[in-house]
């Protein structure tokens, strides 16, 4: 496991290496950096739902295999989401490849460059990252002179021309081939991929997906009593269901054992220290961990 919380996040390429140096890791490090990298990029500028990423733990075994969870933070309302890849369910690393995403609250003023339905705009967004930095800035001036309709969710003055000329310059030296190139240069942010977006909507007629792709929830409270208090009798049926399915499958004696003894495990957990579980409970507004 590398990374971690912060400033912790931005060592986790330096810690695949070294795993991979020492032997502990068989595989090449080159591929697992990069996907560490780009998946930290797509869930800060490929996909911008109002959470900021702050928490980054990337999960190796030691012939390659990886999967990613980060956590973002919403200041606004107090709350967390989680971003779960899995390396072995990841076909493109911008076009719908979260395994799943967590959350208790709707994204805000989402932009969604990876769904599916947003692949026009990443070629429209791609080809105007060639175009010289001052044309792109130039188109961002006169859109700000325009009365935006009521329904519209990007913000311009949020969005400064001036500021960006120096990431516009980067994009327009580096040529990438594709959205998923774009998005991994250096200094490419969510100020500027929301830019370009924003130009290849009202410009260009190829509007980005604005459908929050959090689909997941939890399904039982949390044990700090939010969003909900934890519901035992909820826990106990849904341990007896897994538990009933567990017996019924079509798997080996073995794996079946070990199956029930994990949940076991788990019913015993919930059943210990309940006051210790109480004890935890914090004020209204904060976020479940």
């Amino acid at each position: 496991m590398a990374g971690g919380k912060g400033g912790v996040s931005r060592k986790t390429p330096g810690e695949i290496e070294a795993a991979a140096a020492s032997g502990t890791l068989a595989a090449a490090p080159d591929r697992l950096v990069y996907a560490s990298k780009m998946a930290a990029k797509v869930d800060s500028a490929g996909l911008q739902d109002g959470y900021q990423i702050y928490h980054h733990s990337f999960f190796c075994t030691r012939n390659g295999s990886w999967a990613v969870v980060q956590q973002g933070m919403n200041d606004t309302n107090g709350m967390a989401r989680r971003y779960h890849w899995l390396g072995d369910a990841v076909t493109d690393f911008v076009v719908e490849p979260h395994q799943a995403i967590a959350s208790q609250a709707p994204g805000i003023g989402v932009l969604n460059l990876v769904a599916k339905i947003s692949v026009p705009a990443q070629v429209t967004v791609t080809e105007l990252s060639h175009e010289p930095p001052d044309r792109v800035a130039a188109q961002l001036d006169r859109l700000k002179s325009l009365t935006m309709p009521r329904r519209h969710e990007v913000e311009l003055r949020d969005i400064r021309p001036e500021n960006l000329r120096k990431a516009f310059a980067t994009t327009y030296e580096r040529q990438a081939e594709d959205f998923e190139t774009l998005l991994g240069l250096p200094g490419v942010g969510p100020k500027t991929v929301r830019a370009l977006a924003l130009i290849a909507e009202l410009v260009y007629d190829t509007p980005a997906s604005r459908n929050d792709p959090a689909l997941f929830s939890y399904a039982h409270g949390g044990k700090d009593g939010f969003p909900y208090p934890v519901d035992r009798p909820t826990y106990d049926r849904n341990i007896e269901i897994l538990s009933a399915a567990v017996a019924q499958a079509k798997i080996g004696r073995s794996e079946r054992l070990d199956a029930l003894k994990r949940l076991g495990v788990v019913s015993r957990s919930l059943e210990a220290a309940p006051a210790a579980r109480a004890a935890h409970i914090r004020a209204p507004g904060t976020c479940s961990r």
